[in-house]
């Protein structure tokens, strides 16, 4: 493995420890979490593809990357809170919520770490799992399929994405991580967002 990502590793095992999950996967975005998982789900459910649930307020790149998944979108009005979930799949965008022991078993939550959010990094995100199987696959997909490791020692396996979190990105997360762990962090609002009404939106109105 490079030494060059030792530290997203270190950084994925500090926020899946915490959080409560068995492992993390540190991505270039939360919208990109959301991506890959529903393009795991599809190779994991391929019998149960169907449509998922979202709430008409939330961040455009979320049913955006739904579509660009190759699914529909059904909306739901529901007001919701720190997080929803992308029913039917085990997804859950959690953009946010960032709490200690926060995972829930048998998922796949998504974070941001955004600059508006409790881990201001930038731009980030993590997938928290507990299923081996999600993250030995999720952790190449980010990567180009590639292992972590030089291009002449590499031999890809799936055809995957170039959405990995940066070493610059986690190292800065470490730190920031190491400041506000021990804080009590509320649920950010919803309604601060300023998340329009998605549905009305011309390039969703026929999804």
């Amino acid at each position: 493995m490079s030494k060059a990502y030792q530290v997203v590793r270190d950084f994925e095992e500090a926020i899946a420890e915490w959080t409560g999950a068995k492992y993390g996967v540190a991505v270039s975005s939360c919208c990109n979490a959301i991506f890959l998982c529903l393009q795991y789900c599809k190779q994991k459910y391929p019998t149960c593809i169907t449509n998922p649930f979202i709430p008409t307020r939330t961040y455009p790149g979320v049913p955006m990357s739904i579509i660009n998944s190759g699914f529909n979108i059904d909306w739901s009005k529901y007001a919701w809170k720190g997080l929803y979930k992308l029913d039917p799949f085990p997804i859950f965008d959690c953009a946010l919520r960032f709490k200690k022991d926060m995972y829930l078993c048998n998922s796949l939550m998504c974070l941001s770490f955004h600059h508006q959010k409790h881990l201001p990094i930038g731009r980030g995100g993590m997938i928290l799992t507990d299923d081996k199987d999600a993250y030995d696959w999720l952790k190449m997909a980010r990567f180009d399929g590639r292992q972590e490791k030089p291009l002449s020692e590499d031999n890809a396996t799936i055809c995957g994405w170039n959405m990995y979190m940066t070493p610059e990105q986690a190292a800065r997360g470490l730190v920031l991580f190491d400041s506000i762990k021990d804080k009590d962090l509320p649920d950010l609002k919803v309604e601060d967002q300023n998340y329009p009404d998605l549905s009305t939106w011309e390039v969703f109105k026929n999804e």
